[in-house]
């Protein structure tokens, strides 16, 4: 999630019941940096136009946490209505969309988001004309293993069949999945880690690294490295030899798409930049790959 929050990658986490998924989703608007005055105005723009500001509170100062039930339909995701209103994918502009139980969505609903993914933008076109809103968010997603959600647990008590579990997973298409920067297994704890009681870092703490990597992409001209694009994505993260023969061999191995191996380096430019990094190591990428590397998500 500090990957996630210091590069604007979407992410993905995939375990059982009560491992702590949608506690740590809801927790990571607490260490994205603070927004900025455009970022809040632009956001204040969107909220008003659906009336969710009123005199006590007339702009927004946090960023927008938005986490619509798995119910929602592909309209109200993306907006509409005669007089075409912002959907929540607009909501969450310069903030978080959350996800939780991501394969119980509808298929079409999850579609949609293809494309403002890639843009930032959604258009919606109705009779009464057509409306482009902004929808640059950060897709965070959770997901139980299997429909009874205890596949791969090591009690054994997962009652799910193999076609069952391929036949949940595919309400998740892979054009989707590409998009996704980081997909991570999140497995249950034991009761050693429930019950101790060391303190653990603060957000205050993570969020400074945060902003600290956050600064250094701002150098490069971008607000943060899940935005770069062409010439820019090539010169900041150029690879020696060892990272190239590492990509190389994670690109053949893995099938990678190009869009795969571009998020790779991104967030692999990301890594290096929390870790005081000018260039990109060979251990950045390798950790980047392995991000990538749920085999359970192919089946």
């Amino acid at each position: 999630l500090e990957i996630a929050a210091a590069g604007g990658h979407h992410i993905l986490m995939v375990g059982p019941p009560g491992s702590g998924k949608s506690m740590l989703a809801k927790r990571l608007p607490s260490i994205l940096p603070e927004m900025t005055r455009s970022e809040a105005l632009e956001s204040t723009k969107i909220w008003s136009v659906q009336g969710l500001t009123d005199r006590e509170n007339p702009l927004l100062t946090r960023r927008p946490f938005r986490s619509p039930h798995h119910t929602v339909s592909a309209a109200a995701l993306t907006g509409g209505g005669s007089n075409p209103r912002p959907g929540e994918i607009s909501l969450a502009h310069n903030g978080v969309l959350f996800l939780d139980e991501l394969p119980e969505f509808r298929r079409d609903a999850l579609e949609v988001l293809r494309q403002p993914l890639e843009d930032g933008v959604v258009q919606i076109s109705r009779v009464a004309g057509t409306m482009r809103y902004p929808a640059r968010f950060q897709l965070v997603c959770a997901m139980n293993p299997c429909k009874c959600g205890w596949y791969g647990h090591p009690s054994g008590r997962c009652t799910c069949s193999e076609q069952s579990i391929r036949r949940y997973l595919s309400r998740l298409s892979g054009p989707l999945l590409d998009r996704i920067d980081l997909q991570v297994e999140v497995p249950a704890l034991n009761f050693e880690e429930l019950s101790q009681q060391e303190p653990s870092e603060s957000s205050e703490t993570i969020r400074a690294r945060v902003t600290r990597a956050r600064s250094l992409q701002l150098e490069r001209g971008v607000d943060c490295n899940a935005h770069l694009e062409g010439q820019a994505l090539r010169e900041s993260c150029q690879l020696d030899g060892a990272g190239t023969a590492l990509m190389k061999t994670a690109y053949d191995s893995m099938a990678l798409s190009g869009r795969s191996y571009d998020r790779i380096l991104r967030v692999a430019r990301t890594i290096a930049d929390l870790d005081g990094s000018k260039d990109i190591q060979a251990g950045h990428l390798a950790e980047a790959i392995q991000y990538r590397t749920t085999d359970y998500l192919k089946r």
